[in-house]
């Protein structure tokens, strides 16, 4: 079976890669020319542990291939898989499906013989229906099936994701189209792996909820934590106690400065867009997304405060700017909005991130960009933690003393253990925690 993945961005990629390890021919295609030739060298356009491995491995035995040829590799295909990016839509937060169309005119012109035509971007309901019409009016004779397959995969843990996924989600109309997207997901039964068949819409709603849910649960407990640090309580024993609930469950339960990344913001809005357009109540989404603008000013305001009223000049040190750890994404990261606003009190920003930096660069101005944590943390009035990468999580009150200027550490992802910060002369102001101070 020939699969051919439109789209070599972080869902094609992944994807693509991990379908050639099931056994499958499988094609990645891109427009853009640069891409594809840095691919062929094994030059991975994005961080994901254990990718670039896969990648070549893969290659060297014929598996995987990569190509612009958009026409052939749909002809000879007897799956595309739609993986093309929808962002917000500038000005609406609607989801853009501009690069969506696009593709399904590409495939509806190149379509030969039976093909099954696959939507692993996240789309809105009725999606699917769209690109069904787009290849009618172009092809009205080819016969097709249009299958709505949306992705689950973590930043940072996509291969696993993608190998070992808690379920499979396959919106489709037709048993034929059941019986070939079967045939792809057929290794994943022998790990008993639930796959759930729905209908289209169904399939793509499905998606959006899901990712709203757990930004709804993320924001729960960062207004926990913000109740937490009013009445003295501990946060991660209020989570502990909660996530123990099998109704609840401990996952998204951990406090911190705003959800970032890919899906959740552009998803929430996406999904508040579809609800307002057909006249439904999603009031806790809608809370949820201007709560977890606000958290990130907020969490500015926590770090401008620590300093005093004398914060012009002073040297604050960020370390962490990808939205989460074991990735270089920077998209909707916490630090885009965090760090303007210290900026904006005349604050001199250092920072340090083990993956991001160049990534980083393209985003930030006036920053002193480090090459380790010492040369961060140098002279450093505060040190913030935005990110919790594990070599920040074993930083010590000795190896910091080295260092800094002052005594402040503001860890904003609860990355530090307390108890090695007793009695050490810093002041550990954390995330829904007592502050620890000690001379």
């Amino acid at each position: 079976m020939k699969i051919t993945m439109l789209g070599t961005g972080y869902v094609g990629l992944v994807s693509g890669t991990c379908f050639s390890e099931f056994g499958f021919d499988v094609c990645c295609v891109d427009k853009n020319k640069d891409k594809i030739i840095n691919l062929e060298k094994n030059i991975i356009p994005i961080y994901e542990p254990g990718l670039e491995n896969l990648v070549k491995k893969n290659k060297d035995a014929n598996r995987l291939t990569f190509s612009v040829d958009v026409k052939k590799n749909i002809a000879d295909a007897d799956v595309v898989f739609i993986a093309v990016g929808t962002p917000a839509r500038r000005g609406d937060g609607h989801a853009d499906l501009s690069y969506i169309y696009e593709a399904a005119e590409e495939i509806a012109k190149n379509l030969i013989g039976y093909t099954l035509v696959v939507t692993k971007s996240t789309v809105p309901v009725g999606t699917g229906n769209e690109i069904k019409k787009i290849i009618k009016k172009i092809n009205p004779k080819v016969k097709f099936d249009v299958v709505s397959n949306p992705e689950f995969l973590r930043e940072g843990n996509a291969i696993e994701d993608f190998m070992r996924p808690d379920r499979v989600v396959v919106g489709c109309e037709t048993e034929k189209a059941k019986e070939v997207i079967s045939k792809i997901y057929k290794p994943l039964y022998l790990i008993e792996t639930p796959i759930l068949f729905t209908d289209l819409k169904t399939a793509e709603l499905i998606k959006y909820a899901a990712n709203a849910f757990l930004a709804v649960k993320i924001s729960y407990i960062n207004q926990m934590a913000d109740l937490c640090e009013k009445v003295g309580a501990d946060v991660h024993d209020v989570s502990k106690g909660i996530g123990l609930d099998k109704r609840i469950g401990s996952k998204f339960l951990h406090p911190g400065p705003g959800y970032g990344g890919s899906c959740f913001p552009k998803d929430t809005q996406a999904l508040v867009k579809t609800a307002n357009d057909y006249g439904s109540n999603i009031s806790i989404v809608e809370n949820v997304i201007n709560y977890n603008s606000q958290r990130k000013i907020d969490m500015a305001e926590k770090i401008i405060s620590s300093l005093g009223k004398n914060y012009s000049n002073k040297k604050v040190s960020i370390l962490g700017l990808s939205f989460k750890p074991e990735t270089d994404d920077m998209r909707e990261s916490p630090c885009l909005d965090i760090i303007p606003k210290l900026q904006e009190k005349n604050i001199q920003i250092a920072a340090f991130d083990p993956i991001a930096m160049d990534e980083a660069k393209k985003l930030l101005k006036d920053i002193q960009f480090a090459d380790s944590i010492e040369d961060c943390i140098n002279n450093s009035e505060v040190l913030v933690i935005l990110t919790e990468w594990n070599e920040f999580r074993s930083l010590s009150p000795e190896r910091l003393k080295k260092y800094m200027k002052g005594n402040i550490l503001i860890d904003l992802r609860n990355a530090l253990n307390p108890n090695s910060f007793c009695e050490s002369g810093f002041k550990l102001i954390q995330v829904g925690r007592p502050t620890l101070s000690s001379q």
